[in-house]
C-alpha cells in the first residue's frame, strides 16, 4: 500500500515560533533551504523522511506526535456539516475541506461552532419552545456539546492530571488489595474526610453525596465496589488538584458559562479513571494481556466502562499505546460518548451507523462480540462491542442499559486476543459500515435509512429495489 503523504506545514511553522527562530535559521538547522522550508510550512510540499527525522533529531520532536489524527478529526466534522442541507449550494470537495483544515484549522473549528448555532436556531424555531425561547438557551453551544469536543481534540489525553493520578497511584501501591478502603484511609488521613459506604437520606439514590461541611463523602452501597473506588479517586482530585483543573478550564476558553462546571467534573473523572487504571502500570498490562477486557477488569478491579475508556486515552507522548476508538450508545442509537484515536470519526448528529456491531450487543447482553468492517475510505478495523447495564437498587428501580464500542485499525489487531481466531486476509470477512446514513455515499446499502445530503435522487417508478430510490 502507498504510504500517504504528510502535510505537516502549520506544526512545522509552530515549532519554529515556539524557539523564535527565522525560516533561514530554522532551515540551517534542519539542513534544507529557506524556499523548500517555505513550501512545507505553506503546505505546497510533503515532508519527506530525511527531514522528519532531521526535525526530531535538532528539536526533540516525538514524531507521532505530527500525525494527522486531529486534521482527521477535524476533516469528518467538516464534511457532515457542510452536507447539511441548511447551508445548500454548492458542496466542497474533500480536497476543499484537507486545505481548509490543514492550513486554518481555526477558522476550521470556528466553521464548526456556527453550523452548531445554525441547527440549534433551526431546532428553536422547529420546537417553538417558548420557555427556551424567552431564555436564548438555544442559541448557544450545549456545555456537554463543548465539553466532549473538549476532549475529543485533545486526544482524551490530559497530561498533567494523568501525571497527578499517576503518583497518586504509585504512592498507594503498596497498600492493600482492597482498593475501596486504601482510598478511604487516604482521604481520610490526608484531608480528614470520611468516607460512608450507606443509604444518603438527604440525596436517596445519588452514587456519590459530599458534604464539605462535616467532611463526609457518602456512597451509595448498591453499586459496585470498583464505582466506590472511582468516586472516592473522583473527590481527591477535587480536594487536591483543583488549581490544576482550573487551570485547564481556562485555558480551554468555553463560549457557554455552563460548560466550565461540566468540565471539571470531566476532569476530575479524568483523574479518577487515570489514578485507577496508571497510565505504565496499565499500559504494560494491556500489551501483556493483548487487551483483554476481562483480564484487565480483573487485575485493576475494574468495569469493561472503565478498561475500555483507559484504553482509548493511552496516547501520552513517547508511549502511545494501540490508537483506539471508544464510544457509549444508547438503545436508541445515540451516541453519548465518543473518541478516536484512529481515522474513525463518529456522527455528530443522529444516529450510528446500523450496521455497526455496537447495536447488536444488546441481544447478547453477557458476551464481547467482534466484527471485522470496512468504512467507505477504504479503511479496515476489529470492532468490539458489549452491553453494560447498570442498576441502582432493587426490583422496582430503574437501570441503565447502553453499549460500549471499541475497536482499532486492523494493522494493530495483531496485539488484541480478540483477533487471535479471524481471518483478516479475507476479503468477505469485511463488512461494510458507514457514520450515519445522511453523509454515506456507500451504493446498495440494504439498511440505508435515508438518502445521502449531498446526491440527487434518482426515482424509477417501473423499479422498486430494496431501497425505493437511487442517487446519482
Amino acid at each position: 500500500m502507498r504510504a500517504r503523504k504528510l502535510f505537516v506545514g502549520r506544526q512545522i511553522k509552530e515549532i519554529r515560533q515556539a524557539n523564535t527562530l527565522t525560516q533561514a535559521a530554522f532551515a540551517d538547522r534542519l539542513g534544507i533551504s529557506t524556499s523548500y522550508l517555505n513550501q512545507l510550512e505553506n503546505n505546497q510540499r510533503h515532508i519527506t523522511a530525511p527531514v522528519l527525522l532531521s526535525l526530531a533529531e535538532a528539536f526533540t520532536i516525538d514524531i507521532s506526535s505530527l500525525s494527522e489524527h486531529d486534521d482527521d478529526r477535524l476533516i469528518a466534522d467538516m464534511a457532515e456539516a457542510v452536507a447539511d442541507p441548511l447551508l445548500g449550494g454548492q458542496q466542497p470537495t474533500k480536497q476543499d475541506l484537507k486545505v481548509v483544515v490543514q492550513n486554518a484549522p481555526t477558522m476550521a473549528r470556528a466553521f464548526l461552532s456556527m453550523h452548531q448555532a445554525l441547527r440549534r436556531a433551526g431546532e428553536q424555531l422547529a420546537e417553538l419552545d417558548e420557555t427556551l425561547e424567552r431564555s436564548g438557551a438555544l442559541n448557544e453551544p450545549t456545555p456537554y456539546e463543548e465539553v466532549r469536543d473538549f476532549f475529543h481534540y485533545r486526544d482524551n489525553y490530559i497530561h498533567d492530571l494523568d501525571l497527578a493520578a499517576e503518583k497518586l497511584a504509585n504512592e498507594l501501591a503498596g497498600g492493600s488489595r482492597n482498593r475501596v478502603r486504601v482510598l478511604a484511609d487516604y482521604v481520610e488521613r490526608r484531608h480528614r474526610v470520611r468516607v460512608v459506604i450507606g443509604n444518603d437520606t438527604d440525596a436517596p439514590g445519588a452514587i456519590r453525596r459530599y458534604d464539605p461541611t462535616g467532611r463526609v463523602l457518602t456512597l451509595n452501597p448498591t453499586v459496585t465496589p470498583s464505582t466506590h473506588a472511582f468516586q472516592i479517586a473522583h473527590q481527591i482530585a477535587i480536594l487536591e488538584h483543583s488549581r490544576i483543573i482550573d487551570s485547564i478550564v481556562e485555558t480551554a476558553e468555553f463560549r457557554s458559562q455552563d460548560a466550565a462546571p461540566v468540565c471539571r467534573i470531566g476532569l476530575a473523572n479524568y483523574f479518577a479513571g487515570s489514578a485507577l487504571l496508571p497510565y505504565e502500570t496499565f499500559a504494560g498490562a494491556a500489551r501483556e494481556l493483548k487487551h483483554d477486557l476481562d483480564l484487565l477488569g480483573d487485575r485493576f478491579g475494574a468495569s469493561h466502562e472503565q478498561v475500555a475508556h483507559r484504553l482509548s486515552t493511552l496516547q501520552r507522548p513517547g508511549q502511545k499505546g494501540v490508537p483506539f476508538f471508544f464510544a457509549r450508545v444508547d438503545q436508541a442509537g445515540t451516541i453519548t460518548k465518543r473518541h478516536s484515536a484512529t481515522k474513525l470519526q463518529f456522527a455528530r448528529f443522529g444516529s450510528a451507523c446500523p450496521l455497526w456491531n455496537v447495536h447488536r450487543a444488546f441481544e447478547t447482553p453477557t458476551r464481547i462480540i467482534r466484527q471485522l468492517a470496512e468504512t467507505p475510505d477504504g479503511m479496515r478495523y476489529l470492532c468490539l462491542a458489549m452491553a453494560v447495564t447498570k442498576r441502582g437498587g432493587g426490583f422496582r428501580d430503574p437501570a441503565q442499559r447502553y453499549a460500549l464500542a471499541l475497536g482499532c485499525e486492523i494493522k494493530h489487531a495483531s496485539e488484541l486476543v480478540y483477533a487471535d481466531d479471524l481471518d483478516l486476509e479475507r476479503e468477505q470477512a469485511f463488512e461494510p459500515i458507514g457514520i450515519s446514513c445522511r453523509i454515506c455515499e456507500r451504493r446498495g446499502c440494504h439498511q440505508r435509512a435515508v438518502p445521502p445530503l449531498k446526491r440527487a435522487l434518482e426515482v424509477d417508478p417501473n423499479v422498486r429495489n430494496t431501497i425505493p430510490y437511487a442517487f446519482r
